[in-house]
């Protein structure tokens, strides 16, 4: 296997701006951020849950395509427009994520289409040993 592999999805935005939808280097998986937008049929829902849900099945396509999947993600940054949709992303990324527990940085930012409630970036890690335990610690941050 290349020691970097780069796939597109489809959507416009790959063309036009020059960027791959998931890149592997070596055992690293960078996916740009997606929205939840059906690159197939164009269609968007009006809510931001719909959107969250549209766009991790965006991203679990871009995963699975290089034998990766959510449980293999460490790090995933948030992108959320308006704080007011803030709750409705959250029960989407906390359900998906529940006992995986990537690290996790949430913002509130505009995007770069205004009919845009969240976008998801995430970096994964293709573990040499799936079948071996993550190390979990508990610290005391006060």
């Amino acid at each position: 296997m290349n020691e970097i592999v780069k796939v597109k999805s489809g959507s416009k935005y790959e063309t036009l701006n020059s960027y791959s939808r998931v890149v592997v280097a070596g055992d690293m998986i960078f996916v740009s951020n997606t929205a939840g937008r059906n690159y197939k049929t164009r269609a968007i829902a009006p809510d931001a849950k719909g959107q969250a849900e549209q766009a991790f099945s965006n991203v679990e396509g871009a995963l699975a395509a290089v034998g990766a999947s959510l449980k293999d993600v460490v790090a995933v940054k948030v992108f959320v427009p308006d704080i007011a949709d803030m709750d409705e992303v959250n029960e989407v990324v906390g359900r998906k994520f529940r006992g995986i527990d990537p690290a996790n940085t949430t913002t509130c930012t505009p995007l770069g289409q205004p009919e845009l409630k969240v976008e998801f970036e995430m970096t994964a890690y293709k573990r040499r040993r799936p079948e071996e335990a993550e190390t979990r610690l508990t610290v005391d941050l006060s």
